[in-house]
């Protein structure tokens, strides 16, 4: 496992999971997050085609006309979590669409979707969470909701996967977009 110094090869796909970003998740720490919110329970659906998590920054550049002096300024940032979901139901749209209302009417569980006065306006803690035995496990935390929608494919061949796309909102004060955590040895080997 890494010793904190090391760089890691990561390898393969993972876990996902989230619950709805209310106050008691909001007080938490990283490892409390961690521990109430990558329970089964919890688990958005397994995932297809991996996950990926994108960080965009948008910057200002301002120069002189001789081109002696330059200043850049970054203006704005943008964060996006996208996987495909092999595994869901009706409750996991309900997730994926601030719109959606699930009931239940005997045996069939009946989703709606639509109607802008429907918005929930919730917004959840997801935890993609990468499992290595050797080089120690890593979790991406977001908090966001979908902000692409969805498209449901029924091919004789292929599983319908759900692909999510969160758009990322600052989960702290310090508008923080993406927290990486990596699981680092934090024993010391006595040198030799």
């Amino acid at each position: 496992m890494d010793k904190g110094t090391n760089k890691k090869v990561a390898m393969g796909s993972g876990h996902l999971y989230f619950r709805e970003f209310e106050d008691a998740v909001k007080a938490m720490t990283v490892a409390e997050m961690i521990t109430a919110v990558c329970i089964e329970e919890n688990r958005m659906g397994y995932i297809k085609n991996g996950a990926k998590v994108e960080y965009k920054p948008t910057f200002t550049t301002e120069k002189d006309d001789l081109g002696y002096r330059v200043k850049e300024v970054l203006t704005e940032e943008e964060a996006k979590f996208t996987t495909g979901l092999f595994t869901w139901n009706g409750n996991t749209l309900k997730t994926l669409t601030p719109t959606a209302r699930v009931s239940e009417e005997g045996k069939y569980r009946i989703v709606k979707i639509g109607g802008v006065n429907n918005d929930d306006q919730k917004n959840y803690v997801i935890i993609f969470h990468h499992e290595d035995k050797e080089e120690g496990d890593c979790w991406l935390i977001i908090v966001g909701r979908n902000t692409a929608g969805f498209t449901l494919t029924y091919a004789k061949d292929s599983a319908t996967v759900i692909d999510a796309e969160f758009s990322c909102k600052p989960q702290d004060e310090e508008g923080t977009l993406i927290k990486f955590v990596e699981e680092i040895d934090i024993s010391v080997t006595p040198e030799v």
